[in-house]
């Protein structure tokens, strides 16, 4: 277990000192997040494979978006489980029951049976990230969170990026096919499964990022019930939510709203693909290295400054549409993203009390997917109507989740993240 010294030495050292002091079990966290990601290529194959089998366009397309609900519901879902079950056996009931249901869609002869799968295998793999970042929080010291949830991030993305290619491999070398290819995300959702059963505790004895009862200051949260009932009485927490859902409504219309707009202007789709690119590029690259510094920045500038560039990057976008345009404006929200995206998802686990902390982290979850998910809808529907028009709308959005974010940010979680220097909680293994 590292000492004193050496978790303050981490988090003044920055990337490397942080992940070597680590517990293996956040490690362990650290690489079954990119195991989940890797694997999670069903949702761009489940339309080519249902129109394959030969079912209609509708149907695949409806599929997609019952894949899209299973997964939003999941995150709320795991939020509960993480309480009841801990992150060990939170993962392995989400890894187990995703590998076998995506295994399972190769042989099931109905649509309405496939459906019921697909929505399942979606709720399914989504169930352990709230009990794996709860764990991850509770492994870590606050002073360190924003950097752990850096490589949090880091591992998703990384994951992201990885699994078109793999699935298509696998496509590919199966002649065209798609038993190698939900046989291949199957057995790596088990890997992850059984990463969890050997290196991930049921829980751990003692939250690292908790304070003292002692050391808690006037502004901290207040008292609330138990369970998702003590989530909704903290007002504060509400407002941050809020922000959250505006900034992923706002940030998902580069990969929406942005091409239609694109190719209405008639530019050429390689200035937006190039755009996209570059934010793959510079998030994976940059991101964790600026943590290093925006870790020790208040809370409350960083996710303002945020949220507010991810608004005026995609405002700017209602410039005349071109490729300086495209290029610049996806600049501007990357530098957004990259500067606060580590701390807006260290934030949940530090804004409420500890026997809370898994719904906490669970509601930004929910709200960030649910944001993702219903974007493209609300971009649509804006775009038909305004056309063009619609990015000074969005700019307006994301501006308002910049305002609700600063004033949302409760500053004595702040403050004890920056203060207290706490080893990491000694673990138990629990029976499973």
């Amino acid at each position: 277990m590292p000492t004193k010294t050496e978790t303050a030495e981490a988090g003044r050292a920055g990337v490397w000192a942080t992940f070597r002091h680590a517990p293996a079990a956040a490690k362990a966290i650290l690489v079954g997040v990119f195991l989940s990601r890797l694997g999670g290529f069903l949702n761009i194959f489940i339309v080519l494979y249902l129109t394959a089998k030969g079912y209609s366009a509708g149907q695949a397309a409806f599929a997609l978006g019952v894949y899209g609900f299973g997964g939003v519901a999941g995150v709320l879902l795991g939020g509960t489980l993480a309480d009841r079950l801990g992150a060990r056996n939170s993962t392995v009931l989400s890894m187990a029951v995703t590998a076998v249901l995506t295994a399972a869609l190769l042989y099931l002869p109905s649509y309405g049976l496939l459906l019921v799968a697909v929505a399942i295998a979606s709720l399914a793999a989504q169930i352990y990230r709230p009990a794996s970042a709860t764990l991850l929080s509770e492994l870590i010291p606050e002073d360190q969170q924003v950097m752990i949830f850096g490589m949090y991030r880091l591992g998703l993305n990384l994951g992201a990026m990885a699994a078109p290619l793999v699935g298509f491999g696998l496509y590919h070398l199966d002649g065209d096919g798609y038993t190698l290819l939900f046989w291949g995300e199957g057995a790596i959702a088990m890997v992850y499964a059984l990463v969890a059963i050997v290196a991930i505790p049921a829980r751990a004895t003692a939250s690292a990022a908790a304070p003292d009862e002692a050391d808690a200051a006037p502004d901290a949260a207040p008292e609330t019930s138990g369970g998702w009932a003590g989530v909704l009485q903290d007002r504060r927490y509400l407002l941050f939510l809020a922000a959250v859902l505006l900034n992923a409504i706002v940030y998902v219309q580069y990969l929406s709203t942005l091409p239609l707009d694109v190719k209405r202007a008639g530019v050429d789709l390689f200035w937006y693909t190039l755009a996209v690119s570059l934010n793959g590029f510079i998030v994976i690259l940059f991101e964790l290295p600026l943590t290093r510094f925006s870790q020790k920045w208040p809370f409350t500038f960083t996710v303002g400054l945020t949220f507010g560039l991810v608004g005026l990057g995609v405002g700017l976008y209602g410039l005349p549409m071109g490729a300086a345009v495209i290029v610049g404006a996806t600049l501007v929200w990357t530098l957004g993203e990259i500067i606060g995206g580590p701390a807006v998802f260290a934030y949940p686990a530090m804004a409420g009390p500890a026997r809370l902390r898994s719904r906490y982290i669970s509601g930004f979850q929910f709200m960030h997917a649910l944001g993702t998910a219903i974007g493209p809808v609300l971009g649509g529907a804006l775009f038909v109507r305004m056309h063009h028009g619609v990015w000074p709308v969005l700019a307006v959005a994301g501006l308002l989740a910049a305002v609700f974010g600063v004033a949302a940010i409760r500053p004595d979680a702040v403050r004890r993240s920056r203060a207290k220097e706490t080893a990491p909680a000694a673990l138990v293994a629990e029976e499973a």
